[in-house]
């Protein structure tokens, strides 16, 4: 199943469960009135399913409001988490290139090792400067 149909599935799903749990509160908070002798179907739809959506429309908003609320802490931890990851990740190029940078020192001008050198120093810098700038960001949040 591809994503894309998942999250479409998931959030028709998420309508009718709305939907049915507005009903229910609806059905719920006002008793209907039904002739003597009948007997009410389940498959029918409510008389007033719009205000019995709008319910579910506000039900489904708070909820997710309160859950958003909920987990906002957690997001900026994990967003602190992930920057520092990053970092992580980032210095480790830093840390095989090093010993060639190192080793091809003396050829940084005109020797047999220069191109080693240029393209070791090229990765060195760069991945540093990605390392500590995403330390950098993870200290600032």
């Amino acid at each position: 199943m591809r994503p894309e149909s998942l999250g479409r599935v998931l959030g028709t799903g998420l309508r009718v469960a709305g939907r049915i749990a507005g009903q229910r509160i609806h059905a719920t908070a006002q008793p209907s009135v039904s002739p003597p002798g009948s007997v009410p179907s389940p498959n029918m739809p409510a008389a007033n399913s719009v205000s019995g959506t709008r319910t579910a429309g506000k039900t489904s908003a708070n909820l997710a409001r309160g859950v958003g609320g909920f987990l906002k802490p957690f997001g900026r931890v994990g967003g602190i988490l992930w920057l520092e990851v990053t970092g992580v990740f980032f210095l480790l190029p830093v840390v095989v290139f090093a010993p060639t940078l190192w080793r091809t020192r003396a050829s940084f001008a005109h020797g047999p090792d220069h191109r080693t050198f240029v393209a070791s120093a090229i990765v060195v810098v760069l991945f540093f400067y990605l390392g500590v700038s995403s330390f950098w960001r993870a200290r600032r949040k």
